[in-house]
């Protein structure tokens, strides 16, 4: 018997006809890798989800009974799916530091209302309005704007009036709410005539202590996530978030994913802060002059990188809309030098089009130099580490699914036909035929420069073990175009 069966055993005697089935040649084309992403956030006491524990959201109602409505890690959730309601979105919650403080704003009104009108406040980029009737006095207008402030249920502060001073304040104790945006008349609207309005310029501030993230990166065990939303930006966080993503990068956990993070500031405070990072699997986005709360827009970048990623991984995501996202207003926007600069910090840019849809200008990681100090561009666009995982996932697959029980033997040998052996030409060809599918898809180019220095060989110290070396020449993304018109007259 020459042909290799896996349950047909060969001593039978008994007369019938017995029929096995072999599946590994079933499948052809390249691997279906599932994405899955994981919001990662705070909630409130009264989300019915207890911290710590990973739930599939499916809706933005859910996430607002799971984590409480306003908090952190519902609108997160809702802001995620606006933009990417096809991939799996899992949600895993941690509750404030009780040593935290919750961060705080006001909002300073004046004088009588001469007319009645409405009162437009955003607070983190929703609207919350308020009632004026002529003749109001500031105290009674700021105990009804504080009133209509706390009756939005989605808003990331309560409030609290005193006289016709409005104290607002986060749901949440920590470092994120600061910076949160609190602003007047965003779409030209106008408060009543004869009251004066003073919002505090650098919105909510005086937040302190995020939560600690060590537990909540011990609960995510060995589940494969290919992006994750992250909302703090601290150092301790951001530390502890890049060595768990480099340890699941590596080859004996092989379960890369992502971060995305988003940081307002100054533009020297946001350059400072993508100076102090050097990760391939983290991208912060600044927020400069976006109503909406950092974290919406860390969510609103990753569901373009889960959505668009899936489909091609190494197709750019410049010019793609992040939903939901409200633009700066002209005075708040960077020039193309500041983004450029930015850029070159390891922090990933978005722009304004002419309609005012807010778009990804180029998302990037932090990763800027190698770990001998040298400038090293190799990881600078998340294109190419969303490729090089699926690159890994598709191969690794492949060759569990063809090859389940096989030998290994060496090459030149005369085994029958269909038995279930493996040697070091055959694993070479199907690396090469691997590169093709890959070219096919336009991931790689130059594959007969890859067959060329692909090596597949028994390993010299275990002979059960083959080695491959897969030399891959990844396809570039087309983001600067350089033209130069040599006129004639």
């Amino acid at each position: 018997m020459t042909i290799g069966f896996d349950s047909v055993p060969r001593n039978l005697r008994v007369p019938f006809v017995y029929a096995e089935f072999d599946n590994t040649n079933a499948v052809s084309g390249a691997a279906q890798m599932p994405y899955r992403t994981l919001a990662c956030g705070q909630k409130l006491t009264e989300g019915t989800q207890p911290a710590l524990q990973p739930v599939r959201v499916t809706s933005a109602a859910q996430a607002r009974t799971l984590f409480g409505a306003g908090s952190m890690l519902a609108q997160i959730c809702a802001a995620y799916l606006a933009g990417d309601a096809i991939t799996e979105l899992w949600a895993m919650a941690v509750d404030d530091n009780e040593a935290g403080q919750a961060a705080t704003g006001s909002v300073t009104i004046t004088g009588a209302a001469s007319e009645g009108g409405t009162l437009v406040l955003y607070v983190g980029g929703h609207a919350v309005s308020c009632g004026v009737a002529a003749g109001q006095q500031a105290a009674a207008v700021g105990t009804a704007l504080a009133a209509a402030v706390n009756a939005v249920a989605d808003c990331p502060c309560t409030a609290s009036a005193a006289g016709g001073v409005v104290t607002l304040a986060a749901r949440h104790k920590g470092l994120a709410c600061n910076g949160l945006d609190v602003r007047l008349n965003y779409y030209g609207e106008s408060a009543p005539a004869g009251l004066s309005v003073a919002v505090a310029p650098t919105g909510l501030s005086g937040g302190t202590a995020n939560p600690d993230v060590a537990p909540l990166i011990a609960a995510l065990g060995d589940e494969h996530y290919n992006i994750v939303v992250w909302p703090w930006t601290d150092a301790a966080s951001l530390r502890a978030l890049e060595q768990e993503l480099l340890d699941r990068w590596g080859p004996l956990r092989m379960i890369e994913g992502v971060a995305i993070a988003a940081a307002t500031g100054t533009h020297g405070e946001l350059g400072t802060l993508g100076d102090s990072r050097n990760s391939q699997h983290l991208c912060i986005a600044h927020a400069h002059g976006v109503p909406n709360p950092v974290w919406e827009v860390a969510a609103a970048f990753a569901a373009v990188a889960a959505y668009y990623g899936n489909i091609d991984p190494a197709r750019p995501f410049q010019t793609l809309p992040l939903t939901g996202i409200l633009p700066p207003v002209e005075s708040d926007r960077f020039t193309l030098q500041e983004n450029n600069l930015l850029l070159y910090d390891g922090i990933s840019t978005l722009y304004v089009d002419a309609g005012g849809t807010v778009r990804v200008q180029r998302l990037i990681t932090t990763y800027k130099t190698s770990p001998n100090g040298a400038e090293d561009p190799s990881y600078l666009d998340l294109n190419t580490i969303l490729t090089l995982g699926y690159l890994r996932y598709d191969f690794r697959t492949y060759i569990l699914r063809k090859y389940p029980r096989h030998k290994l033997a060496d090459d030149g040998n005369n085994f029958g036909v269909g038995q279930p052996i493996i040697t070091p030409v055959v694993g070479k060809a199907e690396a090469v035929a691997r590169a093709r599918v890959w070219e096919e898809l336009g991931l790689v180019e130059n594959v007969d420069d890859f067959a060329a220095n692909v090596v597949c060989e028994r390993n010299a110290s275990d002979r059960n073990r083959l080695d491959w070396l897969l030399p891959p020449d990844l396809v570039n993304q087309f983001v600067v175009g350089g033209v130069k018109i040599q006129f004639i007259l």
